[in-house]
């Protein structure tokens, strides 16, 4: 997953990436200007003054967020929420006989009948290891006397087995992880007691004066073990202490995965018949989720459209949206089906724009997903992808969902993949050192460091870092364009987004993700060669018009591809 690429979240917690900060950021310098403000955001208000003073009237923007879950009673995303017209809530009834029961903020993929929610699941990888092991392991196989097929199992399932082995490195670097929780832990329990607070962030106990011995330990202690793992500041000791047995967990069950079947705890809960596209109206109405899982959906939901202008938290980049809530991505790899269904639910009740920050590197039921992506297309749906944290080149080492559409490889027009920049006085360079890039398979770079939104806790806020957030400013951004500009496309809404990016001069010094000193131009990252700007792209949404772009249909809907059958009413 990679959310933070998915919940890389943010959770391969990309807290878990150290930079060179050389200044503090204040908080939403994803916003500003460079000209003006020597950050290099995404320059929002330049974009809100340009329309204003061409007096342009907005139209309102349905953005599907495809997610880990929202808090639907936060103060700054309550008011912005979709709300489906057309269900009753609450009456336990199918109102518009669309097959889900009281679907009123979105759907819920990952529940259960029972009203349990699928909180944790595995990684993909293992999950087609043990899939196909019966059949394949041990075999001296000739694919030439394979079906079309069986042969694609059996690479897949060869492949899986591949990469399910770890170096002496990854258990040194778990090890290390966990011996730096477990001492987390200990001075933080101190802290409790000394300060009288349950949470805290790491301002506060920089500020905090102990008065004993225990208490000076337990501070510098603290303090070091969260420097050492590049925790930001404002980060309170309750979430970076979840997120850090978040990700000692999920890899000790990735070491285990090559010997034990991982549980299955979607099919627990969900009890759909996975195999099965047919089977699509499973879940529940449960759009939250466990609170802790909602943290990640919470975030993107508030960068993309948190009510702007109400004198509290922060601002979203679109100003008259509304954001429904798809609930798709557990702690661990999300389903291909879940996923499909998600994107063809978004498309079907009116969203103009999908937000998935979540990713993974094998996708088994691909076919499924790429259906849904023509779906969206034939639909007029701009989709939004977060390209990954895991610092790969993609255009490589293949990242799912993606824009290339099989059988035939083409590419799906109305898909945009997106990567982390940072700014060279928040991390020493200009790239998020965490980013998956691509000149042919990213399209464009957005801020994705040090990045503060919503939590879940009804006014909470804080920072992630991720590509995770970076796509939902660029998705934010399309749906500013598609509410001022409804006459474009989701093609030319992406060709605006990409033909109005910012080039920063070759000579910035650029640092490639995942090296410590390998410098390289920032414009060979990407397709597009630079950082969106929501001031350019909505200039170039205002002089160019629809005729004057290349005449792209969007990609005819293949019926030969899988397609969920139509449910009847009961």
């Amino acid at each position: 997953m990679h959310r933070g690429i998915a919940l890389a979240i943010v959770v391969l917690p990309l807290f878990f990436y150290q930079g060179n900060a050389q200044t503090d950021a204040p908080k939403g310098w994803h916003l500003l200007d460079y000209s003006q403000d020597s950050f290099y955001g995404i320059s929002l208000n330049k974009a809100y003054r340009f329309l204003k003073s061409k007096q342009k009237t907005s139209q309102q923007v349905i953005v599907a967020v495809l997610d880990s879950g929202v808090d639907t009673t936060h103060e700054d995303l309550k008011n912005i929420l979709w709300r489906n017209p057309k269900e009753i809530p609450g009456n336990g009834i199918d109102d518009d006989n669309n097959g889900y029961v009281d679907d009123m903020y979105g759907w819920n993929f990952l529940g259960g009948k029972d009203g349990r929610d699928v909180q944790k699941s595995s990684d993909e990888r293992s999950r087609v290891y043990h899939r196909f092991k019966d059949r394949y392991a041990g075999m001296v196989t000739d694919t030439n006397t394979l079906s079309g097929i069986e042969k694609e199992q059996f690479l897949l399932w060869k492949k899986a087995a591949g990469e399910l082995t770890f170096s002496s490195d990854d258990q040194v670097e778990l090890l290390f992880i966990e011996l730096t929780a477990k001492a987390i832990k200990r001075h933080e329990k101190v802290l409790r007691k000394e300060m009288g607070s349950n949470e805290f962030t790491c301002e506060k106990v920089e500020k905090f004066d102990p008065i004993n011995k225990s208490g000076r330990e337990a501070k510098f202690g603290y303090l070091t073990c969260l420097k050492m793992i590049g925790v930001d500041a404002d980060e309170s000791n309750t979430n970076t202490i979840a997120d850090l047995d978040e990700y000692v967990e999920g890899k000790k069950a990735a070491f285990e995965s090559k010997d034990m079947p991982p549980f299955d705890y979607r099919a627990d809960i969900v009890k759909d018949d996975y195999f099965n596209l047919s089977d699509r109206f499973y879940g529940n109405n449960d759009v939250m989720g466990p609170v802790q899982a909602a943290k990640h959906g919470t975030h993107v939901s508030g960068l993309i459209g948190a009510q702007r202008d109400n004198g509290i938290g922060i601002d979203g980049v679109a100003d008259n949206v509304k954001i429904m809530m798809l609930r798709i991505v557990p702690d661990g790899d999300e389903y291909d089906k879940d996923v499909a269904l998600a994107i063809r639910y978004a498309a079907d009740n009116g969203a103009k724009v999908i937000n998935m920050s979540f990713g993974k590197y094998f996708s088994p039921e691909k076919k499924w997903v790429d259906s849904a992506i023509l779906y969206a297309a034939s639909k007029d749906v701009l989709l939004v992808h977060s390209s990954g944290n895991e610092n790969n080149n993609v255009d490589e080492k293949e990242n799912f969902p993606n824009q290339w559409l099989k059988p035939g490889d083409k590419k799906a027009a109305n898909f945009i993949n997106v990567g982390a920049s940072s700014d060279p006085r928040i991390s020493g360079s200009i790239t998020a050192e965490f980013s998956n890039y691509g000149k042919e398979n990213v399209d464009v770079f957005a801020p994705g460091v040090r990045i503060y939104s919503t939590f879940p806790g009804g006014d909470k806020y804080g920072n992630l870092r991720g590509t995770s957030m970076a796509a939902p400013i660029v998705s934010g951004l399309a749906a500013l364009i598609r509410s001022y500009y409804p006459h474009l496309t989701a093609i030319q809404v992406k060709k605006v987004i990409e033909a109005s990016v910012l080039k920063p001069d070759e000579t910035v010094f650029s640092i490639k993700p995942g090296s410590k000193n390998e410098s390289l131009p920032f414009q060979s990252l990407s397709h597009s060669g630079g950082i969106i700007n929501a001031f350019s792209a909505i200039t170039v949404a205002d002089t160019t018009s629809a005729s004057l772009f290349i005449k792209e249909p969007a990609i005819p809907h293949n019926t030969n591809l899988v397609k969920p059958t139509t449910k009847t009413k009961k």
